[in-house]
């Protein structure tokens, strides 16, 4: 956890002192959530849908390459009572921008569980992000992100392994 937190601390001031160009904004999404089990888990596995809002930073390296970082609340799991989860997201994604304001990026996300505490769910949990944004003016872009899980949501003691597979739709407003 302290090589994870000096990387994104080092990956964090390095970015702001060479960055030519910053934008802050707000980010609002759905979600399509589920999880996927690696044994037979729960037999109905509906899929969760969620509000998800955030703000971001979006630190411009050079004029096509940049580094955004964001602090979202991301409602999360299957939805059935016990399954639901509640996350404070916090994704680093390096995004391109190939051409106009089509934007693509990846980057990894560390998501803190904020709803309930020994619940069976882990409270930290590890996630990979794949990123497609197209900016309709300089201000307002939609976007589009798929979140792969890869640690394991459920704590030790359980005999459960799964992870959460998530999708989100999105709006985006830089000011």
């Amino acid at each position: 956890m302290k090589k994870l937190f000096t990387l994104l601390l080092i990956v964090g001031i390095t970015t702001v002192s060479f960055s030519q160009d910053i934008n802050y904004g707000v980010h609002f999404a759905t979600n399509v959530s589920n999880m996927d089990y690696e044994v037979d888990g729960i037999r109905a596995n509906p899929h969760r849908n969620g509000f998800v809002f955030g703000a971001f930073v979006d630190f411009g390296l050079t004029e096509t390459l940049a580094v955004m970082t964001e602090l979202q609340y991301s409602p999360e799991g299957a939805n059935l009572q016990y399954y639901k989860t509640d996350y404070l997201n916090l994704p680093v994604i390096l995004n391109y921008n190939i051409f106009g304001g089509f934007k693509v990026g990846v980057g990894p996300q560390l998501g803190l569980k904020i709803h309930k505490h020994q619940d069976g769910f882990k409270n930290l949990v590890f996630s990979g992000v794949g990123f497609t944004e197209y900016m309709i003016t300089d201000e307002i872009g939609i976007d589009f992100r798929y979140i792969y899980g890869i640690s394991n949501v459920f704590d030790e003691e359980l005999n459960l392994k799964a992870t959460q597979g998530v999708m989100q739709f999105g709006f985006t407003y830089r000011l």
